[in-house]
């Protein structure tokens, strides 16, 4: 489980506070989604868990241990995150920027590596796309193809941040039913604006306003609560 407790940040040069007292507990074995609109403070919370940003005060533990304690290696092997950006390299295909990981990281070999990499896109159903160059592929295949990379290091918690910001609304719907089927490789921890998209995908989760978690809850309850405009036109 990853707690978060009495949490706050606030970026150096005088600027406002982005987080203010965040408390959150993420368990593991579900999808957990952490809702907000632009400027909430979500996706500053996803890079705090991350380790790329240093809270001002307060705690973030991962099965009782601080993570700023925990070595560099182990916490990337424990926590991994695909950024809105994804950050696939472009000088190479999706296999060579699966491997990169395993090797610096973990140590392996390149041939086990590949061989790693090969089978793990055609576990999650992409195995087309290994010698494709991330500009020759769509949104929705270079959002799986980062998702598979981190993947490789087996990480506890997976931190993706606005996965369907890309995405059209088909899209979006064929992506969640990919996502959902991944939850015994590891535990998604979602940032995302989209509602629709969480409704279909995340069990629990988080609301957050202006820095603040305003509810954390089952997300059937935080829509019902939060978003009745949304639930009554599902209901509809």
């Amino acid at each position: 489980m990853i707690e978060i407790k009495n949490l706050s940040f606030k970026y150096s040069g005088g600027g406002p506070q982005v987080l203010s007292n965040v408390n959150i507990s993420i368990p593991a074995g579900h999808i957990y989604a952490i809702l907000g609109e632009s400027g909430s403070g979500k996706t500053t919370l996803l890079k705090c868990i991350g380790r790329f940003l240093q809270p001002r005060s307060g705690s973030i533990t991962l099965k009782g241990r601080n993570i700023y304690e925990i070595e560099e290696r182990e916490f990337r092997k424990s926590i991994s995150i695909v950024f809105q950006q994804l950050f696939l390299f472009p000088h190479l295909n999706i296999l060579q920027n699966m491997i990169l990981a395993p090797m610096k990281v973990l140590g392996k070999d390149e041939r086990t590596a590949r061989e790693e990499a090969v089978a793990m896109l055609e576990t999650l159903g992409i195995a087309s796309l290994k010698d494709s160059y991330p500009a020759a592929i769509s949104g929705g295949q270079a959002q799986r193809a980062a998702i598979a990379r981190s993947l490789m290091l087996k990480p506890e918690y997976l931190l993706l941040d606005e996965p369907t910001s890309a995405l059209d609304v088909n899209t979006s719907d064929e992506f969640g039913k990919w996502l959902t089927g991944l939850r015994e490789y590891t535990t998604f921890v979602v940032v995302t604006h989209d509602i629709l998209f969480v409704n279909k995908i995340a069990s629990f989760g988080a609301l957050m306003e202006k820095g603040t978690v305003r509810e954390e809850s089952d997300i059937g309850n935080i829509i019902k609560k939060h978003f009745p405009a949304f639930r009554q036109g599902m209901d509809g």
